[in-house]
């Protein structure tokens, strides 16, 4: 059976293994308060030394580097500073969170947005009220908002809208990101009709088998031709993209990852990621192609096409051979998979959920991939989900030496899916928000099952790669703020969500940085401050090790270093 190692190489470490490049390379010593490398024995340093191609040759004590490399430049601008590695978000969504950061936000709780933090709206009442004023203070046009969700604000329907306005089109773009409500005249400018419930799940009727003005999975796609004028113009998508990489720049992220490469097109989406993203930008931008859109695109070629893709060294940003396949819907939507009673409250009362992909034909694809020596991201997140999805796994035979097979949100954890799961070699990469924002508001949606969202600790003691997500835009990206979410296991409400699941700071760390650089088969170049490796850093004002978890959220970062260069942040 598949067992899936991570080799972490231990060298240089006080002394020991540095890498000897000719007489004349410029190097530069680092000199720190505390330098937490996040290598395999959690090992602290004083002083880590960069050659001038921004990789680390040695890590010791300060003095230690100074003998050995006695015409290296001394930068002390960090000596009072905390240096751990490079903080990494694998799992964001640039063109998506480039349309969301765009527009104004109405979200059920406070949020972190490139203009600053927004209030949380509560109830239906202020909700209805915001949407208002934001429609009599916008241009004219389409109004198109984001971040509503039913189980916080209260359900949101198409009469509740056109009472808002009749005849200008209104678009309600629901937290998840999966679901719209429109109003009578979007409706109409859709071309929305009953018709389309025979080709999509999504298409929501009310009682009366009339359109209800919920069009969510699959069905939104749809809407994209009514909505792409206005959420995919150069200029919206340089308000977003700036907005987003402003987030990035104060959280301290050196790495992301796009998993979904291709859902709006890969022509569109190089042509967004050739204007806005260089590698300038200071944070390295991977891609993750996604399955339905490069087989839509490419056809039978598209595992051609993902491998000739990954072998290109003149993109800005460097396409994996790897690939996003679903199981299930979404998590905050209510339409993740689950197991039987299904949903005892909220829009999905008295359902199950959705599986996107049909469990014979899930086995297949993944068996397509596998057996071509690629990576697997997974979008899994009900417990009724993670069945179906370690079921198709299990089938497989065993990858090629290194082969990752990565769970993607991990909404619902069952005990003995978790043992499957680490018996598989299967790797975790969770939502880091599901906990927080929902911990407490899905009691009324899916009963006690909430202790099982994102175990964490059950993970890291089964042994099991564990990593954490924004999954941005949904949650802002910021991986210290991610990592203190699950220390403390605290839900929006203050409350503590199965504290049995709290992980250690150390585990923490690990996840924000070494453990995601493995979910992206990339921990051999970043996540951790080893020798031979890329000289990513991120600079703090205080050790997270020695702060309270609930403090991590403040902790200064000072800026990031990318391939040895060093940018500071302004806050």
């Amino acid at each position: 059976m598949l067992k899936i190692l991570s080799s972490i190489l231990i060298l240089g470490l006080f002394g020991f293994g540095e890498i000897t490049y000719p007489k004349k390379e410029n190097i530069t010593i680092y000199p720190a308060h505390k330098i937490l490398t996040v290598d395999q024995a959690m090992t602290e340093a004083e002083a880590v030394a960069v050659s001038e191609y921004g990789k680390i040759i040695a890590i010791d004590t300060f003095y230690n580097l100074k003998d050995r490399f006695q015409n290296a430049e001394i930068n002390n601008n960090f000596r009072n500073k905390v240096i751990i590695p490079g903080l990494i978000d694998p799992h964001v969504h640039m063109t998506l969170g480039a349309m969301m950061y765009g527009l104004d936000f109405i979200p059920p709780w406070e949020m972190e947005t490139p203009s600053g933090i927004v209030k949380g709206i509560s109830n239906k009442h202020d909700l209805l009220k915001r949407i208002t004023e934001l429609e009599k203070n916008s241009q004219d046009g389409p109004l198109i908002l984001y971040g509503y969700h039913n189980l916080v604000q209260g359900e949101l329907s198409r009469d509740d809208l056109d009472k808002i306005s009749k005849s200008r089109p209104i678009f309600i773009w629901h937290y998840s990101g999966h679901d719209f409500y429109l109003n009578s005249a979007a409706i109409k400018k859709s071309d929305l009709s009953k018709k389309l419930a025979n080709q999509f799940d999504g298409i929501g009727l009310n009682e009366k088998g009339e359109l209800n003005g919920r069009v969510y999975e699959d069905a939104a796609l749809y809407l994209f031709k009514t909505l792409a004028p206005e959420l995919m113009s150069s200029s919206h998508i340089k308000k977003g993209w700036e907005g987003y990489e402003s987030i990035l720049s104060r959280s301290g992220v050196t790495s992301v990852a796009e998993m979904g490469y291709g859902i709006f097109g890969t022509q569109i989406e190089d042509i967004f990621t050739s204007n806005f993203y260089t590698k300038e930008d200071h944070y390295r931008l991977f891609q993750i192609p996604e399955h339905r859109a490069f087989e839509k695109e490419f056809g039978q070629n598209k595992i051609k096409k993902i491998v000739k893709l990954s072998k290109e060294k003149t993109r800005s940003a460097k396409v994996l051979k790897q690939v996003k396949l679903f199981t299930d819907a979404a998590f905050y939507s209510q339409t993740m998979k689950m197991l039987e009673p299904g949903y005892i409250g909220g829009q999905s009362k008295g359902k199950t959920g959705l599986l996107v992909t049909d469990p014979n034909i899930l086995t297949r694809t993944i068996k397509e991939y596998w057996d071509e020596g690629i990576d697997i991201h997974i979008h899994s997140n009900g417990d009724a989900a993670q069945d179906v999805t370690l079921e198709a796994f299990e089938k497989q035979k065993e990858g090629k030496l290194g082969q990752r097979f990565i769970i993607e949100h991990g909404g619902l954890f069952l005990p003995e899916q978790i043992s499957k799961a680490a018996r598989l070699g299967v790797g975790l990469s969770v939502a880091s928000h599901y906990v927080k924002y929902m911990g407490d508001d899905y009691k009324d949606a899916i009963g006690n099952k909430t202790q099982y969202i994102t175990p964490l600790a059950s993970a890291f003691s089964a042994g099991i790669h564990t990593t954490l997500h924004s999954d941005a835009p949904l949650a802002p990206p910021q991986p210290l703020v991610a990592a203190s979410a699950h220390i403390t296991r605290k839900t929006r409400q203050g409350n503590i969500s199965n504290p049995k699941e709290r992980i250690t700071p150390i585990q923490a760390l690990k996840a924000i940085t070494i453990e995601a650089a493995w979910s992206l088969g990339l921990d051999k170049e970043i996540g951790s401050i080893e020798v031979g490796k890329k000289a990513d850093f991120t600079i703090l004002d205080k050790n997270p090790l020695t702060t309270e978890p609930e403090e991590w959220p403040n902790i200064i970062i000072h800026g990031t270093f990318v391939d040895g260069v060093f940018k500071k942040n302004v806050y």
